[in-house]
C-alpha cells in the first residue's frame, strides 16, 4: 500500500486502517468495545470527548512534555475519527478538503478577532 502524507506527516494509512475498525465496530461491534460505547452513546459523548481531549493536548503543550504531547494528540485524533464516523464523514472528504487548502496561495486572512469566554 502506498504511504501518503497526510495531517503534517502522518501516514494515511493508519488513518484509513484506523477509521476502517471504527466503523467496523459501528457496524459489526462487540457490546464491550469502549468505539461502540461511544457511537451507540451518541454525539453528545463524543464532543465530549473530544472536548477533554483537545483540552489535555493544550495542557500537555503548555507543560511542554513531548511524549504525552503525542499521546494525547493520539487520543484527540481517535476521538475526531469516531466523530467523523458518527456524522458520517469519510476519510477522504477530509483528505480531500486539505489538499484544497494546502494548494491555497496567499491565503492569510490576518489577525483574527480574538474570542471573549463563552
Amino acid at each position: 500500500m502506498k504511504k501518503v502524507v497526510f495531517l503534517g506527516g502522518l501516514s494515511k494509512v493508519i488513518f484509513d486502517d484506523l477509521y476502517k475498525v471504527i466503523k467496523d465496530r459501528e457496524i459489526n461491534g462487540k457490546d464491550k468495545s469502549y468505539t461502540k460505547y461511544l457511537l451507540d452513546t451518541g454525539t453528545d459523548k463524543i464532543l465530549k470527548k473530544v472536548g477533554e481531549e483537545c483540552t489535555e493536548v493544550i495542557i500537555a503543550a503548555k507543560e511542554n512534555n513531548k511524549d504525552e504531547i503525542v499521546n494525547e494528540i493520539c487520543d484527540l485524533a481517535y476521538h475526531l475519527l469516531v466523530l467523523m464516523v458518527n456524522k458520517k464523514i469519510d476519510i477522504e472528504d477530509i483528505n480531500n478538503e486539505l489538499v484544497k487548502r494546502r494548494d491555497k496561495i496567499n491565503n492569510f486572512k490576518g489577525e483574527r478577532k480574538n474570542i471573549d469566554i463563552l
